[in-house]
């Protein structure tokens, strides 16, 4: 499969993926609200497994706190079961808090210093465990890294990931890079569909969607958002991608915020969509929404945008098959 077939009205779910917290009935409760109130076709099964620290060689993908097999396998038959299509999106993070983008090695091998070829055959054993997983169960799409920022420039090492993953995977390969990175990547070819995390300041799309264009169109690869969002704080529209910025709740900014970014998006017909970020397996209760200032719009007002425009797109996909 080389492209998509339908528009992609996605949210992220699980996020950050805890051990014990997928097989249980708030986890399928919070499956069904999502599906149900956002009208969702795509949801992205995303969690985190760890390696200590961003110069560490070894990810330990089977380890607590990250989810089991077995709960990957029920989320994703869950998702199924709701008629989604699924996007399995395994994340490497760094147990000491450092961003996943500062992971990073010496170009050039060091006798005694961790090395890029040791961590990225970690990596691989990594993906290649969860593409098996996408394959057997029949998951649509695999993203097979996030926002790895100074990894990308390894060219090689992604080129023979990706050979790989295909040996054992049928379906969609992207790999979401990170927001102002769409032109830094060299291999898009090599990928079914570019995809990044769209965390753009609210007045600044134009210039951002002008600036991506251009890579999809010398790739000729289908585009879709496979992060976007905001939290519902204020101040947060300026600075979407910081998750810890200071400001008192306001469901407000998230809505005029994801209205901003659809009405910017949809007037470019290559962007094929998005994988909003993101819903939890545990929610809050409709009761706590106006204090609760992070990305998800559970019974915030942003909630029936995301809801009326997949709504909108779904209509206009059937009506141009009619």
């Amino acid at each position: 499969m080389s492209k998509l077939n339908s528009f992609v009205g996605g949210m992220t779910w699980g996020w950050t993926g805890v051990r014990g917290t997928w097989a249980t009935s708030e986890a399928d409760r919070s499956m069904q609200l999502m599906t149900e109130r956002l009208n969702v076709n795509w949801t992205a099964v995303t969690f985190a497994a760890y390696q200590s620290h961003p110069q560490a060689t070894t990810i330990h993908y089977q380890d607590a706190p990250t989810v089991t097999d077995t709960e990957v396998r029920r989320a994703i038959g869950e998702a199924k079961r709701l008629g989604l299509n699924v996007c399995l999106k395994p994340v490497v993070n760094c147990a000491d808090g450092t961003w996943r983008a500062h992971i990073n090695f010496f170009d050039h091998d060091v006798p005694c210093e961790p090395k890029w070829s040791e961590w990225f055959a970690s990596y691989t054993a990594f993906i290649l465990h969860y593409a098996a997983i996408a394959e057997e169960t029949g998951c649509e799409m695999l993203c097979i890294g996030c926002e790895m920022v100074q990894t990308d420039r390894r060219e090689q090492e992604w080129r023979e990931l990706i050979g790989k993953v295909r040996e054992v995977y049928s379906g969609i390969v992207t790999y979401n890079c990170d927001k102002y990175q769409e032109d830094r990547v060299a291999w898009w070819d090599a990928v079914d569909v570019i995809s990044s995390s769209g965390y753009y300041p609210i007045n600044d799309w134009d210039n951002q969607l002008d600036r991506i264009e251009a890579v999809v169109k010398r790739y000729g690869k289908p585009f879709f958002f496979m992060e976007a969002g905001c939290p519902s704080r204020q101040g947060s529209e300026h600075l979407p991608n910081d998750w810890g910025l200071q400001g008192d709740p306001d469901e407000s900014v998230q809505q005029r915020y994801l209205a901003t970014m659809f009405d910017r998006c949809d007037k470019r017909e290559w962007v094929g969509g998005f994988m909003l970020w993101d819903w939890p397996a545990t929610l809050y209760t409709e009761q706590q929404a106006s204090a609760n200032d992070d990305y998800c719009m559970y019974a915030k007002s942003g909630e029936a945008t995301v809801r009326d425009y997949y709504k909108l797109k779904t209509a206009e996909q059937e009506n141009a098959r009619v």
